[in-house]
């Protein structure tokens, strides 16, 4: 559904996106991270044509977005910076307005995505009078109206509160399960991008620095976490038996190849060091992304 080849984005001196190569298959939940600033808002203002690119080339449903953009977008919807209504009219009305810049819409299809995002009832409210959860419901629904297979949201949840954040995230799962569409975020609420996405991209300074599933963040390699009564002191045993080769945050050790936690618990225990708990530690993707960050990860893609 997406490609991006060799992408970049230079304004002036600045490079924004620099030689971005990615790939987004169709039913997919992907996910695009980064810091601000990173690249990710002029990457999708490339992948809808409204940025031109300096060099390489994006593709959307198969065509190319610079050549042939009314076709290559012809199927995606798009929440893309802060969408901007008629206080003074209603949902509804505005719907009907916003719909005229690609092609008229039945009422029956506005009537079905204003059910969609579950602003029923309140469609024909002046949208003056909407909280801030409902107006980004009215924007998921302005991008919901042409029907589109492909669905791109920049930054999705920028904004809301935990009940909005909440009712956005089983919105999207629903339109991913129940449609079938592929979906495109960009988001920095971590936690919402580790229940929604099958695999993520994060950037740094325009640059690609990771891409894969999901699962393989969460793959810890051989760190567990060990709580015992003198940290230290069970470090310096561990690595003069070489049965360690890194430890952090005074509690967690990474184990040496074909060690495992029986060997590390009777060390300690013939070092006379206490041990409370030693278990498998599961990243979570705010580790992996810190850690990205900081240049410490083993998954960066340069």
């Amino acid at each position: 559904m997406i490609r991006f080849s060799g992408l970049t984005k230079i304004f002036g001196q600045r490079v924004a996106v620099d030689g971005l190569t990615l790939h987004v298959p169709k039913g997919e939940v992907f996910g695009l991270l980064g810091h601000n600033g990173a690249g990710k808002s002029t990457a999708i203002g490339m992948m809808l044509g409204q940025v031109w690119p300096t060099q390489g080339e994006v593709q959307v449903c198969g065509h190319n977005v610079t050549r042939r953009r009314s076709l290559a977008l012809q199927k995606v919807g798009a929440i893309f910076e802060t969408p901007e209504f008629y206080d003074y009219l209603s949902g509804w009305r505005n719907l009907e307005i916003l719909s005229h810049y690609t092609a008229p819409t039945p009422r029956d299809r506005i009537g079905e995505v204003i059910d969609w995002v579950g602003l029923t009832g309140r469609e024909n409210s002046k949208v003056k009078t909407y909280s801030h959860g409902m107006r980004a419901r009215l924007a998921l629904a302005q991008a919901l109206l042409p029907q589109p297979e492909l669905l791109i949201l920049d930054e999705p949840g920028d904004g809301l509160d935990p009940e909005g954040i909440h009712e956005m995230r089983q919105t999207i799962r629903r339109l991913h399960r129940e449609l079938g569409l592929t979906i495109f975020l960009s988001s920095h609420l971590l936690n919402e991008v580790e229940q929604l996405c099958t695999r993520i991209a994060v950037m740094n300074q325009g640059r690609k620095v990771f891409e894969g599933p999901l699962a393989a963040v969460k793959q810890s390699g051989n760190w567990v976490r060990l709580r015992v009564d003198d940290f230290s002191q069970a470090v310096k045993a561990l690595r003069h038996d070489r049965l360690i080769v890194d430890e952090r945050d005074g509690q967690f050790v990474a184990l040496a190849p074909e060690i495992g936690s029986d060997r590390i618990v009777r060390r300690l225990v013939e070092q006379g060091v206490a041990v409370y708990e030693i278990a498998r530690h599961e990243q979570t993707l705010e580790d992996f992304y810190l850690g990205l960050m900081r240049g410490d990860s083993d998954h960066s893609d340069r």
